[in-house]
């Protein structure tokens, strides 16, 4: 008896040995030493400290550069780069763009009509997304633009979609040949990713001031501004497409002696073409998105609409044009969307229809399309939509009574949330970074960025916010700074929260992620109209309105980092007796600490790009500053300089979330049993 007790003590797993007791890293030494100095410094020397910064008012540097806006404007006609350069490229952009805006869009003041009327307009397009995609996204598209007309919007809506006509061919034409070369050869990949990361880390509103200095405003300078913005996506997806051709697939290509520009166009192009039609549908998507943004240098459409109603805070007309986007930008991503299934490797084998039937019906559907043509060029009632069924009065007159009814019975709620939300953190935040003296926070900052990164991230900090300085924008910048972490920290805490959701439930991913996807289509200015609404005229709506704007992708990449992880390393922890918050909090969130400081970086990235279009809804900081560059000459000089320093707190916000995304994730040790 006494031997089967022994046994059974020895055959019992020994308790493990504590484990060691690890001491703080260097890279937690020094964050906490930063945020310690950033609170002694705010408390012992604010308000008191000598050496603080002059308020954001028009500096040297910002005269200086309104002297230079009225020297290019009195010089343009006679300076050779913009007599053989310039104005040359925008004559050229300029009659492209007006084709097609002559061709689809009647003159707003009712004093022209186009080549083509809505009748036309609606059966061309039509026969076009059937014949690029399915029978479906036609009656889609036939839908969406015959309701343009239902609201009064038609030549909004025309005048929008030739833009980004115009803008998405110039993209392509330029896009696609960068992409193959990249693709093709490795050397030229080196040279333009760093120049595509670049275009990709400015906000959508830094391309305008400058362009409308070189390129007068108007719609050649908003297609421009739309190609610069809208051309990564297709060059990288382009270049990813050619080079994720099988190894052994062109080998096998070379082993029959086939040259280098035969294997390109029989073999490589085919096999990258759904890639390439994915990215022209990221292109046209973000097409549209500066489109409606480069309403600000004049560009006509439904950009236009929305602006004018933010600055007089008309909440029906907002939300009437804002449907309009929305409805675009549905069409414009299920038309490329189907397009690129078509492009798949055997789409052709699951067709519905046979070949031969879908050509008689593209044939059949273009002769009906070519007679609507030919009925909106004679019949006047074809020509311009008619007048008795514009129902956009009645929709803006709904819509404005909604809100001054949500205004006035949820005010209760509404106000003293937004009241209790900028009392309770925006202000003090805001105080914390305005009021503490620049030198210290440029410390504080060159410390953090030093622990994440090392000394180049704390030089390149450090150079960005001495660039600010520069720029003569100290408060405006931290005004942003505040908004846009305050921003960033809930946009985390939606991604954290609906992203571990959706990776560890397929159901609730199936049931989120047509959502997601649909709110990454929409254009900037539609987050502002609903908010506007509600919260009115004030910063925290901007807020509001960069937290759902930023929010899907962080949600996105939350979700597929959860996702990513081993299912035997969360069975494991589930068999060792761990409940689902220990799970998430113990095992799936550490290891997929990359992916959230990767989530926190493009929430960042997002957050920033709503800085000036929040500024239309009464926030302050830099935004204010770019928008009031537009509108006012005086103000020129300031609002170029403010972009510059959007770009510059960009590069520094992108470079050390990067940084610690980059961070080696720690092991988890695992679970140690032994027996005696």
């Amino acid at each position: 008896m006494s031997t089967l007790v022994g046994d059974r003590v020895r055959l019992q797993p020994a308790p493990a040995a504590p484990e060691p007791r690890r001491r703080p890293s260097l890279r937690t030494l020094l964050l906490a030493g930063a945020a310690i100095i950033w609170i002694l410094g705010f408390v012992i020397l604010h308000g008191t400290s000598t050496l603080t910064l002059p308020a954001s008012e028009l500096t040297d540097l910002h005269r200086s550069l309104n002297q230079f806006n009225a020297w290019v404007a009195a010089n343009r006609a006679d300076n050779p780069v913009f007599l053989y350069v310039f104005t040359p490229l925008r004559a050229a952009v300029d009659a492209v763009a007006n084709l097609f805006l002559t061709t689809f869009a009647a003159s707003t003041t009712g004093l022209r009509l186009p080549e083509i009327g809505w009748l036309g307009t609606v059966g061309l397009l039509g026969w076009i997304a059937f014949a690029i995609g399915n029978a479906r996204v036609a009656v889609l598209t036939v839908a969406v633009f015959m309701f343009f007309g239902f609201q009064g919007l038609f030549v909004e809506a025309t005048y929008t979609f030739a833009l980004v006509l115009t803008a998405v061919l110039l993209t392509l034409l330029v896009g696609i040949p960068l992409g193959v070369l990249a693709g093709v050869y490795g050397r030229v990949a080196k040279v333009i990713t760093p120049v595509l990361d670049f275009m990709q880390t400015l906000p959508t509103f830094v391309y305008l001031a400058p362009l409308a200095l070189i390129f007068l405003i108007g719609p050649a300078s908003a297609v421009i501004a739309t190609v610069i913005y809208a051309a990564p996506p297709v060059i990288r997806l382009t270049a990813h497409g050619i080079r994720g051709i099988p190894e052994n697939t062109r080998e096998a290509s070379d082993s029959l002696g086939t040259t280098g520009l035969q294997r390109l166009v029989n073999l490589q192009l085919p096999m990258a073409r759904r890639t390439i039609v994915m990215g022209i549908n990221q292109s046209t998507m973000a097409a549209l998105s500066m489109v409606t943004i480069a309403a600000l240098i004049a560009a006509p459409g439904l950009g236009q609409v929305v602006v004018r109603a933010l600055q007089s805070l008309d909440v029906g007309t907002a939300v009437n044009a804002g449907l309009s986007i929305v409805l675009l930008a549905i069409v414009l991503d299920r038309v490329t969307t189907a397009a690129s299934r078509r492009a798949e490797p055997g789409a052709a084998r699951n067709r519905r229809v046979s070949r031969r039937t879908r050509y008689i019906l593209l044939g059949v559907s273009l002769v009906l399309a070519l007679a609507m043509v030919q009925l909106s060029r004679t019949m006047l009632w074809a020509a311009a939509f008619p007048a008795d069924l514009n129902i956009g009065p009645v929709i803006v007159q709904a819509v404005g009574s909604a809100s001054q009814w949500m205004q006035a019975n949820l005010s209760l709620f509404t106000v003293s949330f937004r009241e209790a939300v900028t009392t309770g953190i925006l202000n003090p935040f805001q105080s914390l970074l305005t009021d503490t003296p620049f030198y210290i926070l440029v410390a504080v900052i060159a410390m953090a960025a030093y622990a994440l990164g090392g000394w180049k991230l704390a030089t390149l900090t450090t150079a960005c916010l001495g660039a600010i300085i520069y720029l003569g924008l100290w408060s405006d910048s931290m005004v942003t700074l505040a908004g846009t972490l305050v921003a960033t920290v809930v946009v985390m805490i939606l991604g954290i929260v609906f992203g571990v959701a959706m990776g560890r439930s397929e159901r609730v991913d199936q049931i989120m992620r047509p959502m997601l996807d649909a709110g990454q289509t929409l254009p900037a200015f539609v987050y502002l109209v609903p908010f506007l609404g509600l919260f009115g005229a004030t910063r925290f709506t901007a807020i509001i309105a960069g937290i759902i704007y930023a929010a899907p992708v962080a949600i996105k990449i939350t979700a597929d980092g959860i996702s990513a992880i081993s299912p035997t390393v969360v069975e494991a922890a589930v068999a060792s007796g761990s409940t689902p918050w220990q799970v998430i909090t113990k095992v799936q969130l550490p290891m997929a600490r990359q992916t959230l400081a990767l989530a926190a970086n493009q929430g960042l990235i997002y957050v920033l790009a709503m800085v000036v279009v929040g500024a239309l809804v009464g926030a302050g900081g830099l935004g204010y500053d770019v928008v009031a560059g537009f509108v006012q000459s005086s103000l020129f000089g300031k609002g170029l300089a403010a972009g510059l320093a959007i770009v510059f707190l960009g590069i520094l916000l992108d470079r050390m979330t990067q940084a610690a995304a980059a961070t080696p994730v720690r092991k988890i040790p695992s679970p140690k049993t032994t027996a005696t």
